[in-house]
C-alpha cells in the first residue's frame, strides 16, 4: 500500500496554478454565492502527501465552483487562536473558525484506506445553524484520474448536487432506431443536439436501441461527472444475429483457401505446364544441315 500510494503521488500534478478546466471544457453550470473556507484533510494511515494534494484540488475546485475566492490555508491559520488550530473537526470548533473568518461553510475531511483502494469522508459545516453535512465517497481505485474525479464529485455533492451530472452521446449509423434509457423514450436515432442526452445522473444507465428487422442493442451504460460519454451502437440485422446489437465480426476465408480455387488452380497450373512443356520442345528440337532432325 505505501508503495502503491508513493506512485499516486508521484502521478498527482503539484497544482502551483490554479486547476484548469476539464479537458471538454465543462464547468460548473452556475457559481455560488456563498463564502467557503476549507479547514483541512487529514491523512489516515495513508501519505500525507497525497492528501494535501487532493486538498489543494478541493480547493482549486471549489474556487472554481464559488464566485467569493477561497482564503487561503495561510490566511486562515493566520486568524486563528491556539484551540482553533488543533480543532480536529467537531461542529463546534468548526463553527467558531466560520465566525471568526465571516464564512458561511467550513469544510473539512479525510482521507483513509480501504483495501487497496481510498475512501474520501468529507464533512460541511453551516455556520449559522451548526449542523453539519457528511458525505463518503464510493472506493476509489488509487489512480490519479479516478481520486481526482472522487475529489470533485464531493465537492458538489455538498454544496451544488443539482449540478452533479453527466451525459452521454448516442452514435448510430442508422436512422429511425428509437432509443430508450432506463425505461423512458428518449427520441429516434439521429437524436438532436448531436446525440447528447444531457443532465444525467452519475453512473450507471440502461440504454436500448430498437428497429424494425434488426436485433436490438442492450448495454449498461457508465454516465461520469461533467463528461460526455459516446456510445457507438450499429444494429444489425436480426437475421445475422441474435441477441443484442453488438458489432458482430464475421469470419471471413481467404479466396485461396476455398475448395473451388484450389481444384481451379490446379487445373491451370496443369494446363500451364503442358503448354510450357510443348513450348520448350519446339526450342530444343532442331535439324542439322544435310541430316536428321535432333530432339
Amino acid at each position: 500500500m505505501v508503495l502503491a500510494a508513493s506512485v499516486v503521488a508521484a502521478s498527482l500534478p503539484a497544482f502551483a496554478q490554479p486547476a484548469p478546466a476539464p479537458s471538454n471544457g465543462a464547468g460548473p453550470a452556475e457559481a455560488l454565492d456563498k463564502k467557503i473556507a476549507v479547514w483541512r484533510f487529514d491523512a489516515l494511515g495513508i501519505d500525507a502527501e497525497i492528501v494535501q494534494r487532493l486538498e489543494t484540488l478541493f480547493r482549486l475546485e471549489l474556487d472554481r465552483l464559488d464566485r467569493v475566492p477561497l482564503p487561503s490555508r495561510r490566511e486562515i491559520e493566520s486568524k486563528m487562536t491556539v484551540a482553533e488550530q488543533n480543532c480536529g473537526g467537531e461542529e463546534k470548533c468548526l463553527t467558531a473558525i466560520g465566525k471568526r473568518l465571516g464564512v458561511d461553510y467550513v469544510v473539512t475531511g479525510t482521507v483513509g484506506s480501504l483495501g487497496d483502494n481510498y475512501v474520501l469522508n468529507i464533512k460541511a459545516v453551516e455556520v449559522a445553524t451548526g449542523k453539519s453535512q457528511k458525505i463518503q465517497s464510493p472506493p476509489l481505485k488509487g489512480t490519479p484520474d479516478e481520486l481526482i474525479e472522487g475529489v470533485r464529485v464531493a465537492a458538489y455533492s455538498l454544496l451544488a448536487p443539482d449540478q452533479l451530472h453527466g451525459s452521454l452521446q448516442v452514435q448510430s449509423d442508422l436512422v429511425g432506431a428509437n432509443v430508450t434509457l432506463d425505461g423512458k423514450p428518449v427520441g429516434r436515432t439521429p437524436l438532436a443536439n448531436q446525440g447528447v442526452i444531457a443532465k444525467l445522473a452519475l453512473g450507471k444507465h440502461k440504454l436500448h436501441v430498437d428497429a424494425n428487422d434488426y436485433a436490438p442493442f442492450d448495454d449498461d451504460v457508465e454516465v461520469h461527472f461533467q463528461k460526455v460519454s459516446p456510445v457507438v451502437v450499429r444494429l444489425v440485422g436480426s437475421n445475422e444475429t441474435t441477441g443484442t446489437g453488438r458489432t458482430v465480426v464475421a469470419e471471413k476465408h481467404p479466396i485461396y483457401t476455398r475448395t473451388w480455387f484450389i481444384v481451379a488452380a490446379g487445373v491451370v497450373v496443369v494446363g500451364l505446364a503442358a503448354l510450357i512443356g510443348e513450348r520448350v520442345g519446339r526450342i530444343t528440337c532442331h535439324q542439322e544441315p544435310n541430316g536428321p532432325n535432333k530432339c
